[in-house]
């Protein structure tokens, strides 16, 4: 016993305090610290939290298009978590998106009850009202005579990429593919499977890809070209986009992070978008719009600010093609 305690123990005696007292009060104290340290673990809350970030991770990826349970766990561990192909620790998932992206002006909906359709589509009518107001706008026949609407589909995409023998690469360069509600998780299983599932028979796909390979973009670029309504002092994207699939939901309804506003146009197939307002401006904008597109159509739509869903006709295989402009 250190000289402080003797003096603090001696006090308490000549106060008037017993021996017995100030024996339990060093039992109580032990008896806290003992209670203390021997506090059980509380797995009902520590299971709810690892249920609650489990749910986090996952939502939005569809497990209907799994046999496999643990397969799934697997691939939405790669998307939503963690991916040797990616730089990033944690990856971005629907929620995130929505949790991080910024407040919207009202302006981008307000006032409007269906996507404006446009004909002959100049730069000054485009520059004015839609470039950079956040309005989509639907431009019919807004392609001209690009060849990719008679040469563009799933056996010409495979007969190109397997000539330049550019999946090695696709893989190598961390391409960007979106399996949407299909277990096709890559390019190499969408061009190496059977005749019958090719060509709608087994089931119905969709797929989206990033065209970032130099030697294919060269190629694919000569059969479309960047729409003539853009505003010539306007930079577009060095990624194109390929989006192909059958009949039924396409993408899930969804908001971007990219970076700047987006055009897709209808090479084959009929399309119909779902577009949403973000949550703040439900009260002052119309809740729901569409837009359905047809071969030879471009949608302008800024879908960092627009919730967004697709669906496909029955029919041709839908193929589009888009990119971003700033």
């Amino acid at each position: 016993m250190n000289v402080e305690l003797e003096d603090l123990f001696a006090t308490a005696l000549t106060s008037g305090i017993q021996r017995d007292e100030l024996h339990n009060v060093s039992k109580i104290d032990k008896q806290t610290k003992a209670k203390l340290i021997e506090k059980p673990v509380d797995y009902r809350y520590i299971s709810i939290i690892v249920c609650l970030t489990s749910f986090l991770f996952i939502v939005g990826q569809p497990m209907e298009a799994y046999t496999s349970p643990i397969q799934y766990m697997v691939d939405t561990f790669a998307d939503r978590v963690y991916s040797s192909e990616s730089s990033c620790l944690l990856q971005h998932s629907a929620v995130t998106i929505e949790l991080s992206r910024p407040v919207e002006k009202c302006s981008i909906c307000r006032g409007i009850n269906e996507v404006p359709i446009v004909h002959n589509m100049t730069k000054e009518y485009f520059m004015k009202h839609h470039a950079y107001t956040g309005v989509p706008v639907l431009i019919k026949n807004g392609t001209g005579n690009w060849t990719a609407l008679r040469i563009f589909g799933y056996r010409y995409f495979k007969i190109l990429y397997a000539k330049l023998k550019a999946i090695d690469d696709f893989d190598e360069l961390g391409c960007q593919f979106f399996p949407y509600k299909t277990n096709i998780r890559n390019l190499r299983q969408l061009f190496t499977m059977s005749k019958a599932r090719a060509k709608m028979e087994k089931d119905q796909w969709y797929v989206g890809w990033s065209n970032c390979i130099p030697r294919v973009q060269s190629i694919l670029r000569k059969h479309y070209q960047r729409p003539a309504f853009l505003p010539d002092d306007s930079e577009s994207s060095s990624l194109d986009w390929v989006f192909m699939g059958g009949s039924g939901h396409g993408a899930m309804m969804h908001i971007d992070s990219v970076d700047r506003p987006s055009w897709q146009a209808m090479v084959k197939g009929k399309k119909t978008w779902f577009l949403e307002p973000p949550p703040e401006c439900e009260l002052e904008c119309s809740k729901h719009l569409n837009a359905t597109m047809e071969p030879g159509d471009i949608l302008v739509v800024d879908t960092n600010k627009w919730f967004h869903s697709t669906y496909i006709h029955p029919g041709n295989i839908s193929v589009t093609i888009g990119s971003e402009y700033d």
